[in-house]
């Protein structure tokens, strides 16, 4: 196996750590990893999501096992970013523009990462016509770009005051969850140029998510580690945007 393989072999097994313990797919640090390393952005798309899909499902599950979920603040903003992130998937942005936009996300992901959010004090369910209206973009955004869309949804969440922290990390992993397949099957054609180590990707992704979500549904806070990961994110978005 050649260094390259395992070092993106090793570079998604702790982006799919540190992105699980907060209830992620980690979309965002695949994108960041291959954009580092060159690979086609018609390639990094899918990928991205079928490595969200294997993660944010453990993450699901760990989450709602723990009691860390509520199908009363999931169901409306899912409700339109599945349908909104299948015609996301199905727009094929120009290389320069997606590039730029990408960025922008990753920049914006690392800002989630190194931020530490908590929620307030008893929280509100969210008004369903806002989160409706909310669930599109974020659904849409999240096709277009190739992730599940939890980096927006769990700012939202907490500053809202709509969820607790655990709450919305369990219900951002299963938003992300929907999103992704969502997404994959608007972009189901490039499903067949996935990279031939592909396989390879997906288990270090499963592996790290069982880890992360485990440790992030038991009080695990990784936050040093995560604005280690927010520092990579801003030099990939940068790159991005402006190379």
């Amino acid at each position: 196996m050649e260094p390259t393989t395992l070092l993106i072999i090793l570079a998604i097994f702790i982006v799919a750590v540190l992105y699980s313990s907060v209830g992620h797919g980690g979309a965002s640090g695949y994108l960041a990893v291959m954009a580092f390393l060159a690979v086609a952005p018609e390639v990094t798309r899918p990928t991205a999501l079928v490595l969200n899909l294997f993660v944010a499902s453990i993450g699901t599950i760990q989450f709602a096992r723990s009691g860390h979920f509520s199908w009363r603040t999931f169901w409306p903003f899912a409700a339109t970013s599945i349908p909104f992130a299948f015609i996301g998937g199905m727009i094929e942005l120009p290389t320069n523009v997606y590039k730029i936009v990408l960025g922008v996300v990753l920049v914006l992901a690392a800002a989630r990462l190194a931020w530490k959010l908590t929620a307030g004090d008893d929280p509100k369910q969210p008004n369903i016509a806002i989160a409706l209206a909310i669930g599109a973009v974020i659904g849409l955004l999240s096709g277009l770009v190739g992730v599940g869309g939890g980096i927006f949804l769990t700012p939202i969440l907490l500053f809202a005051n709509w969820s607790e922290t655990k709450t919305a990390a369990g219900v951002s992993a299963a938003f992300i969850l929907v999103n992704s397949f969502s997404g994959l099957l608007g972009n189901y054609a490039q499903v067949a140029v996935l990279p031939n180590d592909v396989w390879f990707w997906i288990v270090a992704a499963a592996v790290g998510g069982l880890i992360g979500s485990t440790l992030g549904a038991k009080r695990f806070d990784s936050l040093t580690l995560r604005r280690l990961l927010a520092l990579v994110l801003v030099f990939a978005g940068v790159k991005l945007i402006f190379v």
